[in-house]
């Protein structure tokens, strides 16, 4: 990976496209990166690895983060070859064609809806179980005002998300100290390995970290700066793992393996035995899901404005109609507890993830034949077509598994 220290200069890129230029500050844009990847995907971990071992899942979180990250390196050196601010399906459209397009715009809505999914469920749970209300209620209240953010668009979602993940990381030294000095687990006893349900677990941190979505997001708020693009999404990652690795350990410390929950907070928060303790829990769940829902709507409604060739992103009754498309499936389906909690982050890695992860080989293809300006950033290395090959493989195979663990054929990981 380098820099070229030759690159031409980046020229406007907002001339022909439905969607606007925002700026974003380096903190701001990896902080949508962390709020993307530890949304519902934190909280499920731990029950989907119970049977795994945190080990496993450990080693599977470094795996699936390097092999993303480089799939989101490839999206973003595409984004950088590019003038317009397109979002995933667009630059798929641009680089792959029209069928490469649908099967990314499939991809990101595939994801976006299971994660929202989740997200409704979760947080249903956590406002039942805080304020002694109906699990319907909980959503209901929960759906309400998290369109508002979205609603603003772009800026409004980096600053709300440098807040509420900087606050956050807070919660989570706080909680995750907690959690040492009071475990109720041996540590030898979290320590143990089972590979016979390891697999289901990659599925789920590639879930995690299936993000390629929000990288022309953040190309859009850095084409003042577009050098920023890189480092803001690596170090997104890098405390996106932390926290991933961080979070179930806290939770196996504190709790034996039969009385693990689905949404972990929940069993989490009562194991510290003290209200204050039990309260942050679920505000740091709330606030997980509550960013990843932000980040993934933005990003799904963009996509929407590039994928249908929409004029204006900020068209009021345009954008009251995708909302609506975006939030209303996912809040019904939750609602009527059509989906479980795990199954859904499940199925999302599974088809949408997957999906995102493999396209960005041939979108980064496509970009270093016909892209229309010089890069400031190229992948260099790992762009290398051993790399790829790889890439493609270790993603396919995680699809096939999927499907034959749907089938039957193999066990479930939880």
């Amino acid at each position: 990976m380098s820099y070229l220290e030759s690159a031409a200069p980046v020229k406007s890129r907002a001339t022909a496209s439905g969607l606007k230029t925002s700026r974003l500050t380096f903190c701001e844009a990896a902080m949508m990166i962390v709020g993307s990847t530890i949304g519902s995907g934190v909280l499920g971990l731990a029950y989907a690895s119970r049977r795994a071992g945190w080990p496993v899942l450990v080693i599977w979180l470094a795996v699936a983060a390097l092999i993303s990250a480089v799939s989101m390196l490839y999206v973003a050196e595409a984004s950088l070859r590019t003038r317009l601010p397109l979002q995933l399906s667009g630059l798929a459209e641009k680089y792959i064609g029209k069928a490469g397009s649908w099967l990314l715009f499939f991809a990101v809505g595939a994801t976006s809806f299971c994660s929202l999914i989740a997200y409704t469920n979760g947080c249903g749970k956590i406002l039942a179980d805080l304020l002694g209300i109906s699990f319907e209620a909980g959503s209901l209240l929960f759906i309400l005002p998290a369109v508002g953010v979205i609603w603003f668009g772009l800026k409004a979602t980096g600053v709300a998300e440098k807040f509420i993940s900087s606050g956050m990381i807070a919660m989570l030294l706080v909680l995750a100290g907690a959690s040492f000095l009071s475990s109720r687990v041996p540590v030898g006893d979290i320590l143990y390995t089972d590979w016979t349900y390891a697999m289901p677990i990659f599925n789920i941190t590639v879930f995690c970290y299936a993000v390629q979505y929000m990288v022309p997001e953040v190309a859009r708020g850095f084409s003042h700066q577009p050098g920023k693009l890189v480092p803001s999404i690596l170090a997104g990652f890098a405390i996106s793992f932390v926290i991933l690795a961080i979070v179930p350990l806290s939770v196996f410390l504190m709790l034996p393996l039969s009385e693990i929950t689905e949404v972990a907070s929940l069993s989490w928060g009562r194991a510290l035995s003290h209200p204050i303790f039990y309260l942050l829990v679920n505000v740091f769940a709330f606030c997980a899901m509550l960013t990843s829902f932000w980040v993934i709507s933005e990003s799904f409604l963009t996509n929407m404005v590039d994928q249908f060739k929409l004029k204006d992103e900020f068209h009021v009754p345009t954008r009251i109609a995708m909302l609506a498309f975006i939030v209303l499936p996912p809040f019904l389906l939750a609602f009527f507890g059509a989906v479980s909690f795990v199954n859904a982050i499940f199925f999302a890695g599974t088809f949408g993830g997957i999906i995102m992860s493999i396209l960005p080989v041939f979108m980064l293809r496509g970009a270093r034949r016909s892209g229309d300006m010089d890069p400031v950033w190229t992948c260099g290395w790992i762009a290398d077509r051993p790399i790829q090959i790889l890439l493609i493989v270790i993603f396919s195979a995680a699809g096939l598994y999927a499907l034959a663990s749907m089938a039957g054929m193999l066990p479930a990981g939880w």
